[in-house]
C-alpha cells in the first residue's frame, strides 16, 4: 500500500539490513524507528572475528557512503574488493551509519519487540481484507531503563519492517532436526556460534576434547580454526559429526558451491575437506551420524553425548559447537497474516508453479515481498527462512524493490540515482 511521507516506518533490528532500509526511508522522509534488541551490528560483531566471505563492495549502499561522506569528508571508505572481517564492517562502515545524523535519533538499542498486532482486528478477522490497513499497528517493545530494570510499552507504526536475521534462534542438533534429549536443559552450555577459539576464547577450548556438529561454512570456519589450535596446544582433540553419510558420491563433508564467486568461501571449503581426510591432525570425522541424546555434568564442566547412525555409541566431550544453522523469530508477527513457506519458513512469495523446486533460485520481484498483511514486509536472512545463501545484496535489493511499492512509485532507485552522483 503505498504511503505518503510523513508516514511512521517502524524496522525491527539494526543490522545491516535495517539500517540501510532505515536510511532508505529516512532520504524519502519518512519518520523511522529502529528497534534492536542489543546494540548496533550486534549479531555480526558476535562473529567479529571471522572474514566476510564477500567484499565490501558488495555489502555497502549508495546511499550509505553518501551519508557517511556528508557527516564527515574526511571518511574514508574500505576498497570495494576488501574482505573485511566483521569487526571491521561493524566499526568502518555499520556503526559509523548508524552514528549518522540521518539515523542516530531513530535507533532505539536495547529495546526488544516482543509483539506485532493490528490497533483494532485480530489475526483471524478481516482476512485477507486491505481495510487491515486502516488500523496502526501496535508493537509490544521491552525496554531497558537507565536503572536496569526492563519495561514494558506499546509503539504504533504506519510500517512494519521486520528486518531482525536470524542469529541467536538456533535449529537443533538432535536427529531429525528435533532437540536432542537434553539439549533444551543444556542449551546455554553449547555453542551455536563462532566462537574465537584463536583469540579471545582460546584458554577455553585448548587442550580440550572438543565435538563440533555441522557440515557448512560456520563449521568449516570452526575446524580450521580448531586444526590450527590444535598444532599450538597438541591436547586439543576434535571429532567432527557429519549427519550425510560420506561415500563415493559424496566423499567430502563440506558441500563445495560449484563455480563459486566468492574464492575465499571455496578455498575455505577445501581446507576443511582437506583436513578431514588428512591422518596428520587431532580430527575424527563422523559421517552418517547425529546426536541422539546429551546431558551437561556441571560438576565435571563436560558432556556425555549418545550417538546414532553409522557410529553409534556414548562419547564424553568438554564442549560441543553446534554449527546447525539459524531460523527467523516467529512469535513477533503470530498475531498477522503474514505468508510463510512450508519447507524453509521463508517468508518471500514462492511461485505455486514451481512447487517442489527451489524458489530461490526464481528472480523475486517487489510483490514477492507482499504478504496478506497490508504494509507488513520481512527482509534479510529472515526472508530466506533456513535458507542460508542469502547475501547482503540480496537484501539491497529488497529494499530498492520494498519502496517502490511504499512510495508507489515503480521507477523509483534512490541506489541509481546516488551512483550517478557520487
Amino acid at each position: 500500500m503505498a504511503m505518503e511521507t510523513p508516514a511512521r516506518i517502524a524496522i525491527v533490528g539494526a543490522g545491516p539490513i535495517g539500517l540501510e532500509a532505515a536510511l532508505y526511508a529516512r532520504y524519502l522522509g519518512y519518520d523511522v524507528d529502529v528497534y534492536e534488541r542489543g546494540r548496533v551490528a550486534d549479531n555480526i560483531l558476535r562473529w567479529g572475528h571471522a572474514g566476510m566471505f564477500s567484499p565490501f563492495g558488495l555489502n555497502r549502499s549508495p546511499l550509505g557512503l553518501a551519508a557517511l561522506r556528508a557527516q564527515d569528508p574526511n571518511w574514508s571508505p574500505p576498497p570495494d574488493d576488501a574482505l573485511l572481517t566483521g569487526r571491521e564492517f561493524a566499526s568502518r562502515y555499520l556503526i559509523p551509519l548508524a552514528e549518522s545524523d540521518l539515523l542516530a535519533a531513530s535507533i532505539h538499542e536495547q529495546t526488544e519487540v516482543l509483539s506485532i498486532g493490528r490497533d483494532g482486528p485480530l489475526k483471524g478477522e478481516l482476512v485477507d481484507d486491505p481495510a487491515r490497513g486502516e488500523y496502526d499497528f501496535r508493537i509490544l517493545l521491552r525496554g531497558t531503563m537507565s536503572d536496569d530494570h526492563a519495561r514494558e510499552h506499546f509503539a504504533a507504526a504506519d510500517v512494519v519492517i521486520d528486518a531482525s536475521g536470524t542469529y541467536g534462534n538456533h535449529n537443533w542438533l538432535g536427529h531429525g532436526g528435533v532437540p536432542a534429549a537434553g539439549e533444551l536443559a543444556a542449551q546455554d552450555h553449547v555453542e551455536y556460534g563462532l566462537p574465537d577459539v584463536l583469540g579471545t576464547a582460546r584458554d577455553q577450548y585448548a587442550s580440550r576434547n572438543i565435538l563440533l556438529v555441522g557440515a557448512g561454512h560456520s563449521a568449516a570456519t570452526n575446524l580450521v580454526a580448531l586444526a590450527e589450535l590444535a598444532t599450538q596446544a597438541p591436547d586439543t582433540w576434535i571429532t567432527w559429526l557429519a549427519r550425510e553419510q560420506a561415500d563415493e558420491t559424496n566423499p567430502r563433508p563440506v558441500r563445495v558451491i560449484e563455480n563459486d564467486p566468492f574464492s575465499k568461501r571455496a578455498r575455505l571449503s577445501q581446507v576443511a575437506n582437506d583436513l578431514a581426510a588428512s591422518d596428520a591432525n587431532h580430527i575424527t570425522l563422523l559421517s552418517g551420524t547425529t546426536v541422539d541424546a546429551l546431558t551437561w555434568h556441571a560438576d565435571l564442566g563436560r558432556f556425555s553425548v549418545r550417538l546414532v547412525g553409522k557410529h553409534p555409541g556414548e562419547l564424553e566431550f568438554d564442549h560441543i559447537i553446534a554449527n546447525v544453522g539459524f531460523r527467523g523469530d516467529e512469535p513477533i508477527y503470530s498475531e498477522l497474516q503474514v505468508r510463510q513457506c512450508h519447507a524453509t519458513g521463508a517468508l518471500i512469495r514462492l511461485a505455486p508453479a514451481l512447487a517442489g523446486q527451489n524458489a530461490l533460485d526464481v528472480p523475486q520481484g517487489p510483490q514477492a515481498l507482499v504478504h496478506p498483511e497490508p504494509d507488513f514486509y520481512v527482509l534479510g536472512a529472515k526472508s530466506y527462512g533456513r535458507d542460508s545463501r542469502f547475501l547482503i545484496s540480496d537484501g539491497l535489493r529488497q529494499i530498492r524493490e520494498l519502496f517502490t511499492i511504499i512510495g508507489d512509485r515503480a521507477e523509483l532507485n534512490l541506489y541509481g540515482t546516488m551512483s550517478a552522483l557520487i
